[in-house]
């Protein structure tokens, strides 16, 4: 990160700046990565703030742990739009941007002269990176909320027992899943620029990221009509492949292949089940897992999921337990992942989940904890002025 209040970065992308007109959480995660990565990343906020900073409980100091979850090492500036000297500034900044990211509705940013058509006039090296809901065309007037995108895409329906109503899934995935498409194709068009010398139009939108997310699934509709139903914690492809009871509580198994059945079936003392024309391959054993169902929880039931859970590891069977996400955050922490980070520096710290991503050579860095609401206005401004004097 190259401006004054912090170090310079080290990371792939440093050097490239990237004017951040986004809110909420696919646009601030996909900024957020490319932040990880080195870029300099200018967060412009309206007066009130980015909603999420309200998104509580829970909260540290008073700030959602929501906002704080999708805005480290990025730099936060207040600017009113309609106001024309914010205006002049937020021009300004996007001037001396390698990336344009905002996920305005559409049309929304015409007003200001920040349309894709005036953009691309204005900015004709700037890749401009749109983020929607529903696109621009039949859906333009929808709102972009991540659980309208999981009902309407179909998610819900497979979701949830098969008795039981469709269920939401327990986080805002797709508009993570669009926040990461976003950040592949400014990647993308930031290569291509390299070589045409020219920026682009990116656009994507969270009901396409869901269709292209839901991979299997859809593809078994657009391939050959498939209409898949709510199976609970059942694979529409495979088994045994999710939960099973034993002696004390459930253990997830996952057996893909015929190798792993014939390792899985010897340590529950039935190594001839791979020989029973019912389960001799991965077609056969789906199409009768109840059969199948009943001779596995039979055997299970006889030892407690930890004493199988070892049993099968140490046989290379898949299986883990069901964790709690306390749980699962120390258990990663058991592996040695090093999962959570001190973001920041000094007494400006905050403890947050690392980015996923290890380099050998230029590693991601936490240098600056998620921004209070305009704690970088000056030293935007500052570094804007610099920046007219040294255009280089």
């Amino acid at each position: 990160m190259s401006l004054a209040s912090s170090s310079p970065g080290t990371g792939p992308l440093s050097g490239v700046v990237v004017a951040d007109f986004s809110r909420i959480l696919a646009g601030p995660y996909c900024t957020m990565l490319l932040a990880d990565m080195g870029a300099t990343v200018i967060k412009v906020e309206g007066p009130d703030g980015d909603d999420t900073r309200l998104y509580k409980p829970p909260s540290v100091n008073g700030i959602g742990t929501y906002y704080l979850s999708v805005n480290r090492n990025k730099h936060s500036i207040v600017l009113d739009l309609k106001d024309p000297q914010d205006l002049e500034t937020a021009y300004e900044i996007i001037d001396t941007a390698d990336v344009f990211i905002e996920n305005f509705k559409p049309g929304g940013l015409a007003q200001f002269g920040l349309d894709a058509e005036s953009v691309a006039e204005r900015w004709p090296q700037l890749v401009h990176a749109s983020i929607t809901g529903f696109g621009t065309k039949g859906g333009s007037h929808l709102p972009g909320y991540d659980l309208l995108v999981q009902g309407v895409s179909g998610f819900m329906s497979v979701t949830g027992s098969p008795d039981g109503p469709p269920q939401r899934g327990g986080v805002a995935l797709f508009d993570v899943i669009t926040g990461l498409h976003a950040a592949v194709a400014v990647l993308g068009a930031l290569h291509e620029r390299d070589i045409s010398g020219k920026g682009q139009h990116v656009e994507l939108d969270l009901l396409s990221a869901a269709l292209s997310g839901l991979v299997n699934q859809t593809t078994g509709y657009a391939a050959c009509g498939n209409d898949p139903q709510r199976l609970g914690n059942e694979h529409p492809s495979l088994f045994p492949y999710g939960p099973f009871p034993t002696a004390d509580k459930e253990l997830i198994i996952t057996v893909a292949n015929n190798s792993q059945f014939i390792r899985f079936s010897t340590v529950l003392g039935m190594p001839d089940l791979i020989r029973d024309p019912r389960f001799d391959s991965v077609e056969n054993r789906n199409n009768n897992r109840e059969e199948l169902r009943v001779l596995l929880n039979g055997a299970l039931s006889t030892e407690t999921a930890e004493i199988w859970a070892s049993r099968l590891q140490a046989a290379g069977v898949p299986c883990a337990p069901i964790l709690s996400i306390p749980e699962g955050v120390q258990y990663a922490a058991s592996l040695g992942l090093d999962p959570v980070v001190q973001v920041g520096r000094g007494d400006n710290t905050v403890p947050l989940i690392k980015n996923p991503v290890s380099y050998s050579r230029t590693p991601v860095t936490y240098e600056k904890a998620p921004p209070a609401l305009g704690a970088d206005t000056e030293d935007v401004k500052q570094w804007l002025r610099a920046q007219r004097k040294d255009p280089s």
